[in-house]
């Protein structure tokens, strides 16, 4: 399985206004636009390592999704939330040629945790042995800063200010993240169950 990320966060996305106001910078200087770069790439690592640890998407953006094999053809979860809508659900061939798969045979079951594909009907198409299916979709709280749970925002901008403030510090191994960030993101962590064990 494989899991891309088609489209990036745009800049006019990122809250580096509210972040320069988090981290007290001053401001009506001439040169006040002079650490934006660094503040959108805090910014950016401080996002892809929350969606990393909850499975959120926080900024909407398209992705897709490549499988060989349904985990189950009655329901197959999708590795990302919240997802608004299903682009596309197509068979690709060992030879790159794709076949749209009809989308009269599939839907999305919106869900907070664990959206997932749904046959219409008993189950989905199956899949050949040298063919594997990719799905599009597009995920995310929505297009803009103001989309986010306050819960969220609050803590890509705590996670950014804490990679802003150890950003010279070479001499050690980087220091976990913030307890304060762990327990803002804590409710959104997906909790899978396999074999007895919770992950």
């Amino acid at each position: 399985m494989m899991l891309v990320e088609e489209t990036t966060v745009p800049v006019a996305a990122l809250a580096v206004n509210q972040f320069k106001d988090h981290l007290r910078l001053g401001s009506g200087f001439a040169d006040d636009s002079i650490q934006d770069g660094l503040l959108e790439g805090h910014l950016r690592a401080s996002m892809a390592a929350i969606e990393a640890r909850t499975g959120k998407i926080l900024i909407e953006r398209t992705f897709s999704w490549t499988l060989t094999a349904w985990r189950d053809a009655r329901r197959q979860p999708l590795p990302v939330s919240p997802v608004s809508a299903i682009s596309e659900v197509s068979f690709m061939d060992q030879n790159g040629v794709v076949t749209p798969i009809d989308p009269d045979l599939w839907y999305l079951e919106p869900d907070a945790q664990r959206p997932s594909l749904q046959p219409i009907g008993s189950c989905l198409p199956s899949i050949a042995p040298t063919v594997s299916v990719k799905i599009g979709m597009v995920a995310g709280f929505g297009p803009a800063w103001d989309d986010l749970p306050a819960d969220l925002a609050q803590a890509v901008l705590l996670l950014a200010a804490h990679f802003y403030e150890f950003r010279f510090d070479v001499s050690r191994a980087a220091p976990p993240l913030p307890i304060g960030v762990l327990a803002l993101i804590e409710r959104y962590r997906t909790v899978r169950m396999f074999m007895g064990g919770r992950v």
